[in-house]
Parts: C-alpha cells; sequence; structure tokens
C-alpha cells in the first residue's frame, strides 16, 4: 500500500516570510504558525512594541524573527521593509498581505476620507506589498503570496461597503496576479476567512447579545479560533500548493454558503 499523501508538503523551514499586520490577531497568529514551521518571519505592521513582543517570543524559542514597523499605504515604506528582509536573509519567498482595517458604517454616513482610509489600506496596501515582493520573486522563479481577503467579498453586509469592496478587490487582485506570474513559478492565492476571536472584534465580542447575533448567522454555531486559519497559511506556503493558483479558500464555518 502506498505512503498516505501528506496535507503540507516541501520545506518552509530556512525560507523568508513577510506578514504585514503580524503584531496581533490572526496576522500574529500566522506569524507565529510560519516561524513555528521554521520559516524567517519578519513581522510588519505600525505598532513597534506589538512587533518586537512577536520578535521576543520568536526568539525565545530559538527561531528567527525579525520586526518591521511598515506602513503598508506608503510606498517608501514597503520598499524600506522589503529592503530590510534581503538584508537581514538575502532573499524573501512568502508573503502574506494581512493588514487592514474595518468601519461599520452605512454607506450615506461613509466619507471620502474614510472610505479611502478602507480602501487604501486594504487593496492599496496589498498591490503596493505585492509589487515590491513581486519583483524579488518573479527574479528568483519562485515564491509564494497570500493575500488575506474576507467572507464579506461575498456576500451582501449592510454598513460593510468599503471593507466588503477591498476584500471583493483583493480577491480579482489575487486572479490576476495568479495568471500574470504563474509562468514565473509565483503562485498568487487568497484566503478568506470569517469571524474569528482575536482583539479585532473584541469589542464586538464584549456585547454578548451582538455576539449571538453573529454567531447566529454562521451554521456551524461558533466563531473560528486564529490556529484554525494558521493550517492553511502553511499549505499555500509550502510546495503543496506549486499547481494551485488564483484560488480564494473560504474558512468561515459555512457563513458565506448560499
Amino acid at each position: 500500500m502506498s505512503e498516505p499523501v501528506s496535507t503540507v508538503s516541501g520545506p518552509i523551514d530556512g525560507q523568508v516570510a513577510i506578514v504585514t499586520g503580524a503584531g496581533r490577531g490572526l496576522g500574529r497568529a500566522l506569524a507565529e504558525a510560519l516561524n513555528a514551521a521554521g520559516a524567517h518571519v519578519v513581522a510588519a505592521g505600525r505598532t513597534a512594541s506589538q512587533l518586537d513582543d512577536f520578535v521576543k517570543a520568536a526568539e525565545a524559542e530559538g527561531r528567527s524573527a525579525l520586526a518591521v514597523p511598515t506602513d503598508v499605504t506608503n510606498q517608501d515604506s514597503v520598499l524600506a521593509l522589503v529592503d530590510a528582509t534581503v538584508a537581514a536573509f538575502g532573499r524573501v519567498d512568502i508573503l502574506v498581505n494581512n493588514s487592514g482595517v474595518l468601519t461599520s458604517t452605512p454607506l450615506l454616513d461613509t466619507d471620502p476620507d474614510e472610505w479611502s482610509r478602507v480602501v487604501d489600506t486594504n487593496l492599496g496596501g496589498t498591490y503596493l506589498m505585492t509589487r515590491a515582493v513581486g519583483r524579488h520573486l518573479v527574479a528568483q522563479r519562485a515564491g509564494k503570496i497570500i493575500n488575506i481577503a474576507s467572507n464579506f467579498a461575498l456576500m451582501g453586509v449592510a454598513n460593510h461597503a468599503a471593507y466588503a469592496a477591498s476584500k471583493a478587490g483583493i480577491i480579482a487582485f489575487t486572479q490576476c496576479m495568479a495568471v500574470e506570474w504563474a509562468r514565473h513559478n509565483v503562485q498568487v492565492n487568497a484566503l478568506a476567512p470569517g469571524y474569528f476571536a482575536t482583539e479585532f472584534n473584541a469589542a464586538m465580542r464584549a456585547d454578548q447579545a451582538l455576539t449571538d447575533m453573529v454567531v447566529r448567522a454562521i451554521p456551524a454555531r461558533r466563531m473560528g479560533e486564529p490556529g484554525e486559519l494558521a493550517p492553511w497559511v502553511l499549505l499555500l506556503a509550502s510546495s503543496a500548493s506549486d499547481f494551485m493558483t488564483g484560488e480564494t479558500i473560504v474558512i468561515d464555518g459555512g457563513q458565506a454558503v448560499r
């Protein structure tokens, strides 16, 4: 009898991964998972103290990590992040575009500044990071890009037009880059998580009535835990996904199923 095929194959150990929004929440969980799998992780985000905490925890476990405070909406800041990564580790192999902001505002009350802040961070940041890292991946003819979208991109959600539109744009962007870079052996895929219990929605979860309402809309009748997203990032970062590109994997307990 043949040996079973592993769900995650190929070495992540020794590869260099940049994770944006790595200071807390899902980004922190994904950075930790890649680090635990042996990747050198460059943690990017706005809050230096959170990034430093990640690096200290990684180094205490004997792992390799670097903190680089970054504004993903600023091209110079993004280029400085990529330069710091290459200077420290000699290359970059994996990019996880996780940085994002969310607002809950009816469209008629959403002013242009709020709209731009959400779209520029979520979609614009994904563009700037992908463009900067992609030059290295295309040149070395190998690499993985994992974009964090949202199940909100796949269904109508009141009061979240800017967020949902930005995340839908990430899915379209993922497909376009997958087609452009497939011939360079660069795979670009996306994850579309639903509600996960993180600091990102701590205020909402503090309201039991609101939490109950959200959970009732999820067929699984619960929110996800950050660790449940990590195996999917490891899959997409590994050689198991070498013949998979342009795909969006929804992980939301069935909420977006129609």
